[in-house]
């Protein structure tokens, strides 16, 4: 089974863990096509080599880097001419040009193809995007969906092949690992690991704690336009010695840093534009053993099941209890960890992600 696999997220090296179990699978030969880096407002995210082991990684110039629907790839075809791959897997949005450039490539040179999307709210796109989506829909052997409600998504807007829910990446268990850092004296430790945009709740989470008795400290790790808001509100409250900022954490370094978390928390609220579509974060800190609290946004109760707590988004009083309820009783906190962990080796390794993106290409092949 010859793979072409075109992906700009794989430029992220622990999201190249999955394409190292993928290629370990008896049978399948797997060639990855990445940018140089991705630019992301005005800076680029540079290629990292970390995983390459079993699979061909090439480095391709993109057109239109950073134009999230407009880039692609002016040399792809002659990789699809040396390689004459049975399975395309074009790791993009059915509305995106890189998605349509694949997929006719895929067409004229008689492989399979199949894309992959997240989004969760109906969109109509003016052309050329709802031509590139037409088209895409019309000519692909599978859909991967990253989240239950873009099946709905796809459905409405026309597409009527196979799909299969399958987040893009997992997690690596043996990184992201129960470490016992903390110890026994130090507050508890509310969490928060992401953008500091409104759409995530953060602020939300500001007013939750604050209402909060006992020792206690809120660690935030993330940028954005927010900090300020949330900055000046913690002095408001009067809690702006318990909230602590950072910028950035090396991914490296995030397995210690969930690991000195007694509660990770992701607030996120639904905008006309946007709902949660996963919540990457929720199973490194499951995979760690530290529990979760999520709001009801988009695929999060999805992602917790019943390994961690779930609120209504929005609902400052209900995420404050059960922050309460956390601090209180250290034993719920331990079985939720245990839960989240055992949910994460059940659900979200990169080797259950490989496998069952594996088991995707075996049915493509055999409708023939």
């Amino acid at each position: 089974m010859r793979v072409l696999m075109l992906s700009k997220a794989c430029i992220i090296g622990a999201y190249q863990r999955k394409l190292e179990e993928l290629a370990s699978i008896p049978g399948v030969e797997l060639t990855v096509i990445v940018p140089p880096y991705w630019r992301e407002g005005d800076h680029a995210i540079l290629l990292e080599r970390l995983y390459t082991h079993g699979y061909d990684l090439i480095i391709e110039e993109m057109a239109l880097n950073g134009h999230f629907h407009l880039h692609f790839y002016p040399r792809l075809a002659r990789h699809f001419i040396r390689l004459h791959p049975d399975i395309v897997h074009v790791d993009e949005e059915p509305y995106n040009l890189a998605t349509w450039q694949a997929m006719h490539l895929a067409v004229s040179t008689g492989a399979r193809g199949l894309f992959f999307t997240w989004q969760n709210i109906l969109r109509r796109y003016p052309p050329p995007f709802c031509l590139f989506e037409r088209y895409n829909f019309a000519h692909a052997a599978h859909a991967i969906a990253g989240n239950h409600e873009t099946v709905e998504v796809l459905r409405a807007k026309g597409y009527k092949g196979p799909i299969q829910v399958i987040p893009q990446f997992g997690v690596d268990p043996q990184l992201y690992r129960p470490m016992r850092i903390k110890g026994g004296e130090e507050p508890f430790t509310i969490g928060y690991v992401g953008r500091l945009v409104e759409e995530k709740g953060i602020r939300l989470l500001v007013e939750a704690v604050a209402g909060l008795e006992g020792d206690w400290q809120l660690s935030i790790v993330g940028e954005g336009p927010q900090r300020s808001v949330i900055e000046r509100l913690s002095h408001k409250l009067g809690i702006a010695n318990c909230v602590h900022f950072q910028r950035h954490i090396p991914s490296i370094q995030m397995p210690a840093h969930l690991n000195s978390l007694d509660v990770l928390v992701l607030p996120s609220l639904t905008k006309p534009n946007w709902k949660e579509q996963f919540g990457r974060v929720l199973i490194e800190a499951m995979a760690c053993e530290v529990p979760v609290i999520g709001s009801d946004s988009g695929e999060i109760p999805h992602v917790i099941g019943d390994a961690g707590l779930v609120f209504p988004e929005g609902d400052v009083v209900a995420l404050r209890n059960h922050l309460r309820r956390l601090m209180d009783e250290p034993e719920i906190r331990r079985q939720l960890g245990q839960r989240g962990r055992a949910r994460v080796l059940a659900h979200y390794t990169q080797a259950r992600i490989a496998q069952e993106t594996y088991q995707v290409y075996q049915g493509i092949l055999a409708e023939g």
